[in-house]
Formats: structure tokens, sequence, C-alpha cells
């Protein structure tokens, strides 16, 4: 769990998403030079969702990744705590279900999904491990997790270089795109103190989850785990 989470209150969270949620894609896209898209591809072959399975996406925002899930015949539920978000997304596809929930008490019944999938999200909610055994409860036996998260940079010189990028310069990038700085200094710090690869391996696997795996993308600047639960 992120320093930076446990400074703000669950509200405060939503209601700093709910102010950047218009230009929200927009300003990833660009912070991120575009390995965004590159992020979710390999996010979707992770979930590796047929047609006609039921997919839940937590922290779906405005819906960016579930809209491919959708287009492939997946059923997918976006979920997430920003009505902000909710509301963008559903103006946009007003076909999908968008739901407005909090990870650490999903408004789902147990064992309703195939898989549950979380992008960039999981370091904002306040309690990771009950967010994530909440996630398996609502998965049937033997349906997977995948967590699509930023990380820490495996080679240490692009880790020093990744630091000074995410306190210096994506606020001011987040600035001139979005308007909005405050809100991006907060998710950089929470990207700094965010555990690594291994450490939210085990916070995962402490939650029940097995066959636990990652992988690193854009060198380890965002970590892809993916776990299954046992039958």
């Amino acid at each position: 769990m992120s320093r930076a989470s446990l400074e703000k209150k669950p509200h405060e969270v939503a209601s700093m998403f709910d102010g950047i949620a218009r230009r929200y894609d927009l300003t990833n896209d660009v912070l991120s030079l575009g390995q965004d898209r590159a992020w979710r591809r390999a996010t979707l072959d992770a979930i590796g969702a047929s047609p006609g399975e039921r997919v839940l996406d937590l922290a779906a925002g405005t819906g960016t990744s579930s809209e491919p899930l959708a287009d492939a015949g997946v059923e997918v539920v976006p979920c997430d705590f920003s009505f902000g978000m909710l509301q963008v997304g559903k103006r946009r596809r007003p076909d999908l279900a968008f739901t407005a929930g909090d990870a650490t008490r999903l408004p789902f019944a147990d064992e309703s999904f195939d898989a549950v999938t979380i992008s960039f999200g999981l370091r904002n909610v306040v309690d990771t491990p009950t967010a994530l055994a909440e996630m398996l409860r609502v998965t049937r036996p033997g349906g997977r997790i995948v967590v699509c998260e930023f990380s820490t940079p495996s080679w240490a010189p692009w880790r020093t270089v990744y630091s000074g990028y995410l306190m210096r310069a994506l606020p001011r990038v987040a600035r001139a795109v979005a308007r909005q700085s405050d809100s991006y200094v907060y998710l950089a710090e929470s990207i700094r103190d965010w555990p690594d690869q291994q450490a939210l391996g085990r916070l995962i696997k402490a939650a029940g989850w097995g066959h636990v795996e990652y992988r690193n993308l854009s060198g380890g600047i965002v970590a892809l785990h993916r776990g299954v639960r046992p039958e």
C-alpha cells in the first residue's frame, strides 16, 4: 500500500479522479509517450478472455480497458469509484454496464466472474490486501486475476532517470495537457511508493491466489501480474 494512498481518504481520491476525468485518457497517452496502448494490449492477452466469459474490469475509469473486451464478445463489467470517470465512459459507450463500486467492498456476488483485472488502479486503493481478497471472492474457482500496474525499473540507471521524470516532468506535462498538476503529483508519489514486482507478487499470493507470476513491460516501468483462484 502506498504512503500517498494512506494520506488521502477514499472520497478524496475519488474526487481527484472526477476532476481529471474529461482529459484523463489523452493525458495518459501523452505522459506514457503512447506506451499505454502496448501495456493494455499485453493486459488483454494475459486475461485471455473468450467470448461469453464474464470479466470484471476494476478501476476501469472511462472504459478504455473494457472496450476491447466488449468488442471481442466478452461480457465485461467496468467498475470504478469515480462517478466522473463513469459518466464520461457511459456517454461514449452506453452499451457497457458501468458500475460504481469500491474495490474493498465489491457490489457483486461470490464467484460471479471468470476473470478480474485492474490496470493502474490497485495502488490507489486504500487497503490493497482487502481489495485482492475481494477480487478472489468474486472470481470463480479456476478463474484468474491480472494486475497491470506501474512498478520498479529493473536497470538501476534507467530507474534513476525514471524517478526524476515522475517527480519533476510528469506534473509539468500534466499541467500543459490537463491543466491539473496537483493530481498528477499525487499519482507520481503513489507510483514511487508502490511495492516492487516481488513484493506485489507476495501480496497477491497472501490474498489466496495461486500460480502467481509476473513479467516486466518497458523495462519494469510496468509489471503485469497474473494469478489463478485455486479450484
